[in-house]
């Protein structure tokens, strides 16, 4: 696994060993990053469930002011941090070892543009984390939230968490579904 574009372009990173993370592969963080390019100079990005930090990384590369890292496996954790070593964004990057729900609390200094959530599928834990983010206040009407799912996902069930589907695109075996908060209408 490599950073594809930006600053780090090239450089290989880590990834934990075992089977608790499945890392996006190259094509589909490529296709990924390609449709948000240019809105990630200096956003605030957040990588939820973060495994190897390989997106979160790919946004600082390609030009995010600051990236927070949620993950709660200690191995991942550790393979994060090494990899923002490597790549020398430690100065603008934030580990949080916790679960995603009560790292949401931690949230709270910076207006976020983006969040990227890849949670394990058979936890089936993206509308819990969708109705924590809309009670968020500084996740705003043009945060784009990014959720990584199964092909198989349904997907119905996000929109009544406070956020409206904006695009949706299959690959393979998965896909990413793209969301902005719903405007609020009190």
């Amino acid at each position: 696994m490599r950073v594809i574009a930006g600053t780090a372009r090239s450089l290989k990173l880590k990834t934990p060993e075992g089977l608790d993370t499945r890392p996006t592969t190259d094509r589909i963080k490529e296709t990924l990053f390609n449709m948000i390019q240019f809105s990630l100079p200096s956003s605030v990005f957040v990588d939820l469930y973060s495994g190897s930090g390989a997106i979160g990384i790919e946004a600082l590369s390609r030009g995010a002011q600051k990236c927070y890292f949620v993950e709660n496996n200690t191995a991942a954790v550790n393979c994060i941090k090494e990899n923002i070593n490597f790549t020398k964004f430690e100065n603008q990057t934030v580990v949080l070892k916790k679960d995603v729900l009560s790292s949401l609390r931690e949230l709270n200094d910076d207006v976020i543009d983006f969040v990227f959530m890849d949670p394990p599928y058979h936890l089936m834990e993206e509308s819990s984390v969708l109705r924590a983010l809309s009670k968020m206040k500084n996740i705003t009407e043009q945060t784009v939230v990014i959720c990584e799912a199964s092909i198989e996902r349904e997907v119905n069930s996000f929109e009544e968490c406070g956020f409206k589907i904006i695009k949706i695109k299959n690959y393979k075996t998965n896909k990413h579904i793209f969301m902005q908060r719903e405007k609020d209408e009190s």
